[in-house]
């Protein structure tokens, strides 16, 4: 066996516990950071080029379609306004008395908080990772030094051989530790400004969907 991994082979239940957690953690963030790298850019581009088709369309059942097919996932928000406008012969409903302005905010609001749960995906996790991955690490390294310490007990005489194996381990688990942290905080922070922006752009075709919408039937 190749002697970088031999420590991981003579190692005990907690460290290769503690190896697998953070292979575990590491795929699940990485796995994350692609599928959220993709979807961001793609909505990014999408974002622009869908909302002016939208305005450019001669009514808006068509401007839904051309949503359709350029920027799918606005489509709660145009789904908002044909809910306002069918609540509206439901008079008998509380739902139904409100003023139309009042019921299109109600659905806009809503359909604000599903689009953005849906950019929210996975940062949650990525928060986590970035959190635990270093004190999941450091626990693989303070194991590390336990170990170091164990074969130094009752030896009159220390050699490398002895301490080479221990004092591995622990280095290896602060290493793996940071390299799963790091990519995560990372991609944390710069898909959270990613989203920001585009929180920005929802809030505004939101309100001008409002100001559009609002007296009209």
């Amino acid at each position: 066996m190749d002697a970088r991994w031999q420590w991981l082979a003579q190692g005990d239940a907690v460290t290769r516990g503690t190896a697998v957690l953070l292979l575990a953690m590491s795929v699940a963030s990485w796995v994350v950071i692609l599928v959220q790298l993709v979807g961001l850019v793609r909505r990014r581009r999408q974002a622009p080029q869908a909302m002016d088709a939208f305005w450019q369309a001669a009514d808006l059942p068509f401007a839904r379609g051309l949503l359709e097919k350029q920027g799918p996932w606005l489509l709660p928000l145009v789904q908002a306004v044909q809910t306002a406008r069918t609540e509206a012969s439901a008079e008998a409903t509380l739902a139904g008395q409100s003023a139309q302005g009042d019921r299109l905010m109600r659905h806009l609001r809503v359909a604000l908080q599903q689009v953005g749960a849906r950019l929210q995906w996975g940062q949650t996790m990525l928060a986590s990772i970035s959190a635990l991955a270093p004190f999941v690490g450091l626990l693989g390294t303070v194991w590390g030094i336990h170990h170091a310490l164990a074969a130094l007990t009752g030896v009159q005489q220390v050699s490398l051989d002895q301490l080479a194996g221990p004092v591995g381990e622990a280095l290896v688990m602060t290493a793996a530790g940071l390299a799963v942290a790091i990519p995560a905080a990372l991609a944390y922070n710069l898909f959270g400004r990613s989203i920001a922006l585009l929180d920005e752009a929802l809030d505004g075709f939101a309100h001008d969907l409002h100001a559009h919408f609002a007296d009209r039937r």
